[in-house]
């Protein structure tokens, strides 16, 4: 039965019998030869070479490696290893067995020697139990078989989907508390004295939107977009706020306690990646010495140029969208429809969002089209570990500032760096930067950041699913025509038991080492959405909630039924990934504060109602304190003070006008009031960050990282480890 498997299959084309091509596959299935590796070929349209390594190689391996996880693991020299490790050894010894005109099976892909490898889907109980009872979309709500995952594809994809299945699972809390704020500020959408003085604003004539040919606008005709903004722009969103930094603090501590529950069980828990690097070097070649640990400032400082071009390039796209929007809101004004001319800011700031979703969509093609090599690191990484944590950071890096260059201008720049009439701060001389609305630009947001998210989690999920399913459907269908005339031609070649498993194999789609890679960068970046402009949309966590059902599913059906099998990689931790969530939780807090601090209307309305409103100024009771803010927050302009080259439309009356600002009536330079609000701001912000950091600092030491049954099981195993120790002395000493 032994005789029927094979460790891995590869790939090549029919070359011409005496070429190069030929030559070099010859010498490297020579140079495996000589390692006692079993080669078997078989010829179809491709030529297929199964290789099947030497008991000996895994012998050597469980001898060197018995002892791992500091003695802690009790294996059996002469016990059948896991065929997730057979894999990976039989991989390594692969990658790194070296022709001798000193090519390695990377290089001879490189040159189309070979065109893949790749382990088999096996035809075993394993398999057939994921397909049933995970790999299917009726069992979206089922709990995951981690350890069957874990049996079949290794520990790093099983930690993958345990990480998955414990953010999924805690953002239902989260995503229930979003809801109630989302749902408490559509009660109160009518409510609000704010909305109210909008609505009823009628004869507050507004300053037109641009340049050329805008009109005046009556501050009423935005009365339903002012109700949105308080929807959202709330007492209940500086609360969830808070909230979702606990979240994020109590989510990760608490997916630290359930990983070192699951690596223990796996003994794993204190497994050294150097160690087993270092035994299968010495495996694969006995001469083999260590790569040592370097470090390169000259590298360094290459690889911070790169970071530096990398984000001006990124802030250069955020640029040219902020030109797109400014062009828009001009063109909305002046068009012939009246639904565009009414909502011309609105509909700017959606056909921007979804121009920003194609932005991302181009952006990734670009990097996962390129190369690694492109992305150096300071060291020379010795352990593959660490060579991807290293690309990790410098690709989240990008995709992150891909993903939020945009939000981050509309939450901190929108409305604050334009000027004002008379002297608009303008692009190139010619295109004036957008206002916010006088109810706050924090709608901009919420809607920027909920089409991307439904954009993503639609389209590109869908996308996700399609292209492989397509792709491996076409696959199959190229290869229906030759099957058939080989089997009549070739009767017996077709017969081989290993001809029809190899070819279904080939025809999946192909992974590669970024295939667990691209599933994490993906749901970082939803965490990242989910929590660090959550003030904006509390409506992410629910978004992100039911993305993630399906994604967990989605993901098991690509890894069992679409994609070739994954090299399975051991692992006791999600790597950098957590130091990456960490950062995320501290950029959450940073983000949100700023959220409240700057882009929403809560501070300056806090200013207003203690200090300026009539509950203050009149002794006041039986009044809303809010009273009077709207005509507070709107400076005056004189008509006559409008730059040359402005010709705005016809004036409804010949008086002065009105913009949001904190301005004086005279010389445009800043009110008392403005700098009021500008220390308020400031000091909410330091105020907020300072408390919800500290709240933070409070759970994580509150939560420990280790539960205690963990610790008291690695206890119990020295203790009995030291003990069975002391029994061999003592019969010696009696002896003696």
């Amino acid at each position: 039965q032994d005789d029927d498997k094979w460790d891995f299959v590869l790939v090549s084309g029919i070359h011409e019998a005496g070429s190069e091509k030929e030559i070099k596959r010859k010498k490297f299935l020579d140079e495996l030869s000589k390692k006692g590796f079993t080669i078997k070929k078989i010829e179809d349209k491709k030529l297929f070479y199964g290789v099947r390594a030497p008991k000996q190689i895994f012998q050597k391996y469980q001898k060197l490696l018995r002892n791992t996880d500091s003695g802690l693991q009790n294996s059996d020299a002469h016990q059948d290893i896991p065929v997730t490790t057979r894999i990976r050894i039989v991989n390594f010894i692969l990658q790194n067995t070296v022709t001798p005109d000193l090519e390695k099976l990377h290089d001879l892909m490189k040159k189309k020697v070979f065109e893949a490898m790749f382990p088999l889907h096996e035809k075993e109980e394993v398999k057939k139990f994921l397909e049933e009872n995970w790999a299917r979309w009726r069992d979206i709500f089922c709990q995951q078989p981690i350890e069957k995952i874990r049996c079949y594809f290794g520990e790093k994809v099983a930690l993958y989907f345990a990480w998955l299945g414990w953010y999924t699972y805690l953002l239902g809390i989260a995503a229930a508390v979003g809801l109630v704020v989302f749902v408490a500020g559509i009660t109160v959408f009518s409510s609000s004295q704010v909305s109210k003085e909008i609505c009823e604003a009628s004869d507050t004539i507004m300053c037109p939107l641009c340049d050329q040919r805008c009109p005046f606008w009556r501050l009423s005709d935005t009365c339903t977009y002012a109700k949105v903004t308080h929807m959202i722009d709330n007492e209940g969103t500086v609360l969830f706020a808070m909230f979702m930094a606990i979240w994020a603090t109590v989510f990760l501590e608490l997916w630290k306690r359930r990983r070192a529950t699951v690596v223990t069980t796996w003994d794993l828990y204190g497994w050294d990646e150097d160690e087993e690097e270092l035994a299968m070097e010495l495996i694969n070649n006995l001469q083999h010495e260590p790569r040592r640990y370097q470090h390169s400032y000259f590298r360094s400082t290459i690889i911070l140029l790169l970071v530096l071009v990398m984000i001006a390039v990124l802030i250069g796209i955020a640029h040219a969208l902020v030109i797109y929007r400014v062009i828009a809101v001009a063109l909305f004004t002046q068009s012939t429809f009246k639904f565009l001319r009414e909502q011309a800011n609105t509909m700017a700031v959606m056909t921007g969002a979804v121009l920003h979703y194609i932005t991302i969509v181009i952006m990734t093609k670009v990097r996962s089209e390129t190369p690694w090599a492109l992305f150096p690191s300071p060291e020379k990484p010795r352990t593959f570990s660490q060579r991807e944590n290293n690309f990790t950071v410098k690709i989240f890096t990008f995709q992150f500032f891909t993903h939020f260059s945009s939000l981050i201008y509309i939450a901190f720049f929108l409305g604050r760096i334009n000027g004002h009439p008379g002297n608009y701060v303008r692009i190139a001389g010619k295109w004036r930067l957008e206002e916010c609305h006088p109810s706050g630009c924090i709608t901009d947001l919420f809607i920027q950041m909920g089409i991307i998210m439904l954009l993503k989690q639609t389209i590109s999920s869908v996308m996700e699913y399609l292209i492989p399913w397509i792709a491996h459907k076409l696959r199959k269908k190229r290869q229906h025509p030759k099957k058939r005339r080989m089997m009549l031609g070739e009767e017996e070649e077709a017969e081989d038991p290993c001809k029809r498993q190899w070819l279904s194999n080939y025809q999946l789609n192909e992974v590669n080492v970024f295939s667990l890679f691209n599933e994490f960068l993906e749901m970082v970046i939803q965490y990242s959405f989910t929590t660090i402009f959550v003030a904006a949309f509390p409506l992410a966590p629910l978004l992100a909630l039911c993305n993630n059902l399906f994604e967990i599913r989605l993901d098991a059906i690509k890894m069992t039924r679409l994609c070739r099998r994954m090299v399975p990689r051991k692992a006791n931790d999600i790597g950098i990934w957590l130091q990456v969530l960490e950062a995320i939780g501290i950029l959450a807090v940073i983000g949100n504060g700023l959220v409240i601090a700057i882009t929403s209307n809560f501070i300056p309305l806090q200013v207003y109602k203690y200090t300026y409103s009539p509950c203050v100024t009149e002794n006041s009771t039986g009044v809303d304190c809010s009273t009077g803010y709207i005509n507070h927050s709107l400076s005056v302009f004189r008509i006559q003070d409008f730059e040359p080259d402005t010709k705005p439309g016809p004036a409804p009356m010949r008086l002065c006008r009105r913009y949001r600002d904190y301005r004086n009536a005279d010389d445009y330079g800043y009110t008392v009031q403005f700098w009021h609000i500008f220390a308020a701001r400031l000091a909410f912000l330091i105020l907020f960050e300072h408390v919800a950091l500290c709240i933070k600092l409070i759970a994580a030491w509150y939560v420990p990282d280790v539960p205690q049954a963990v610790k008291n099981e690695f206890l119990n195993r020295k203790h009995s480890n030291l003990r069975k120790e002391l029994r061999w002395v003592m019969p010696q000493e009696a002896q003696g």
